[in-house]
């Protein structure tokens, strides 16, 4: 079993001190009674529910799996009296629009409230997860009746969602979409075609699921330009939202994976079921980026989640673990031998994954937060700006903190060593779940190459001066700091390396698309190392002012990670700088033969 407590005090910490909720957001329009006692008490609950309810089924859950039999999915045993307890308490509702049945607080809380779902329990919080990313969808794009008849039982989680567009042919390439929808009359369309690894396509947890479903009308474009979003529910719905009979949609089979196996991940058939049309014809991936980037975010927050369960399951590990004594001398000598954690090693990977978990929390709720401001801020001059940051850094999420998720795990098993590999500790188990949020929901690959081909020279660099302008303006005021330089300086440094490749990368790929490409990856892991440099440099200013406060030794501690940071992990810059810079001819110009 594995060890987790909700990192209360460091969520606490990033809202209030470091970005300063209650100016920030609480003084927003619409989020006045989202204050600091409310927030607490949210917080407080979601940890007891998380802790108690969700992980306790974790393990149990993944040696179960899901069953299939006869088109019918069932969950491990307790997931359906867990999920029940979970939308009884409303938190499938939590940030959603209080005119359907919502509880209307910030975005950054569903946040958090993702994070501590996917330490304790990835497989039971994908079926939630796909709803709040399909009501967000449904919300800003669905008619009037459709948000009417389908959004209320989503946001109060008797319904579900799920997001339909993998297919047998076509993953990362959805132009290739062969799904059809023929016109029925009205906005009424029959959907035929099979679509694959539907996660949450079919199970128990809910009366209904309600399929999100990208398809190609007669006569569409080719490619992405030609596909339209439907709505497909497993049982239709009734003029006064009651069900009606079983739509013509189907569940022919479940994935057998590597990891998140109490998740059903599913092959459905649609055989002339009946959908709805979402907005306009031809406009399916416009609408489905909604869903999408909600969802690329929250499996960010899952790279996130699973490496803090790591990492505090290899700390309490590595204290009681004796082996071996200390190179400088014994420091238990009325014990056997010492506890791992006195072991450099030990110690350098424990620090490696408690500098990447609080810098990518710090980044995460600063990119929440900037949702926040982008939909409630008055000034629309102000949303846009946030909109942009939320825009831009959304592929680094997705890819960074899943990537270092997944190195974190991996860690955190190699402190438990031979016990790690054995199931009965719970380790292989966190590192099985990570590996998947690097591929689903746009590959790291893609997402590295949505940041350079898409985001990078949108507008002349408009979004990529939402981060670069305030990194430049924090470096610019502290530089001069003497307490600050140890933080400050590294930044500096790295931040103008980050400079130099943005530049280099937009410079080449204008002579040679093959330079993006191949630069895509590494660029974006320097973007990212350099944004949680910004935020462990923030971090130190706020802990340096804070020493002679009544939690003295919790802002050493701050500042101890911050400078292992800066001076262990943030040098990967220099060397991820020599690789984008060596271009693209020592990957292109091998023959596909020499493979």
């Amino acid at each position: 079993m594995v060890s987790y407590k909700a990192p209360l005090n460091d969520i606490r910490f990033v809202l209030y001190e470091l970005l300063d909720y209650e100016t920030t957001i609480a003084a927003l329009p619409g989020y006045e009674e989202a204050t600091r006692d409310v927030v607490d008490a949210v917080l407080d609950e979601a940890a007891r529910f998380c802790e108690t309810e969700l992980l306790p089924l974790n393990g149990p859950g993944d040696a179960e799996g899901c069953t299939f039999e006869d088109g019918t999915v069932r969950t491990p045993l307790g997931f359906k009296e867990a999920y029940r307890h979970f939308i009884k308490a409303g938190w499938t509702g939590l940030a959603c629009d209080t005119q359907y049945g919502g509880q209307g607080l910030p975005n950054v809380l569903q946040f958090v409230l993702e994070e501590l779902i996917w330490s304790t329990n990835l497989s039971f919080g994908i079926y939630p997860g796909l709803s709040h990313a399909g009501s967000h969808a449904l919300a800003l794009h669905g008619s009037e009746d459709q948000k009417r008849l389908f959004l209320p039982r989503i946001v109060d989680g008797t319904w579900s969602a799920t997001m339909c567009l993998t297919e047998p042919q076509c993953g990362t390439d959805l132009g290739l979409v062969r799904t059809r929808a023929e016109p029925k009359g009205g906005s009424t369309y029959k959907i035929t075609g099979t679509k694959i690894f539907i996660s949450a396509g079919e199970h128990d947890l809910t009366e209904n699921i309600v399929h999100m479903v990208l398809a190609r009308l007669p006569g569409a474009p080719s490619g992405t330009r030609g596909l339209s979003l439907f709505i497909v529910p497993k049982f239709l719905v009734k003029p006064d939202g009651t069900l009606g009979t079983h739509n013509r949609v189907s569940c022919s089979s479940i994935e057998q994976k590597m990891g998140i196996k109490a998740s059903s991940t599913c092959t459905l058939n649609f055989e002339g079921a009946e959908g709805y049309l979402v907005g306009k014809p031809n406009t399916g991936m416009h609408c489905m980026f909604t869903m999408m980037n909600t969802a690329r975010l929250a499996i960010g927050l899952q790279g996130l989640g699973l490496a803090e369960t790591a990492y505090q399951s290899a700390v309490a590990y590595a204290r009681e673990r004796l082996q071996g004594r200390s190179l400088s001398g014994s420091k238990f000598p009325d014990k056997a031998a010492d506890p791992i954690i006195v072991h450099p090693d030990v110690r350098k990977n424990l620090l490696t994954a408690r500098a990447y978990n609080q810098g990518a929390r710090a980044l995460a709720l600063w990119v929440g937060m900037a949702m926040d401001v982008a939909v409630k801020h008055p000034d629309p001059a102000r949303g846009i700006e946030a909109e942009d940051l939320v825009a831009l850094m959304t592929p680094i999420i997705k890819a960074f903190v899943t990537d270092y998720g997944f190195e974190a795990t991996n860690l955190g098993l190699q402190v438990f060593g031979g016990y790690g590999y054995i199931r009965d500790s719970g380790m292989e188990q966190l590192v099985r779940d990570a590996r998947i949020a690097q591929i689903y929901e746009g590959t790291n690959g893609l997402q590295a190459l949505d940041l350079v081909g898409r985001k990078l020279p949108q507008d002349s660099g408009r979004l990529l001066r939402r981060f670069f302008h305030p990194v430049s303006q924090f470096i610019d005021e502290n530089t001069g700091d003497a307490e600050l330089q140890p933080f400050v300086l590294p930044l500096a440094k790295a931040f103008a390396r980050l400079q130099q490749a943005t530049l280099w990368v937009a410079q080449e790929s204008l002579k040679d698309g093959q330079e993006a490409g191949a630069a895509a990856c590494d660029y974006l892991r320097m973007f990212a190392l350099v944004a949680l440099a910004y935020m462990w440099a923030r971090t130190a200013k706020v802990a340096v002012g804070k020493l002679a406060a009544e939690k003295e030794s919790f802002y050493r501690a701050k500042l101890a990670t911050a400078n292992f940071y800066m001076t262990r992990v943030l040098p990967q810059t220099s060397g991820l700088f020599a690789a984008i810079t060596a271009g693209a001819r020592s990957i292109m110009d091998v023959h596909e033969e020499w493979f």
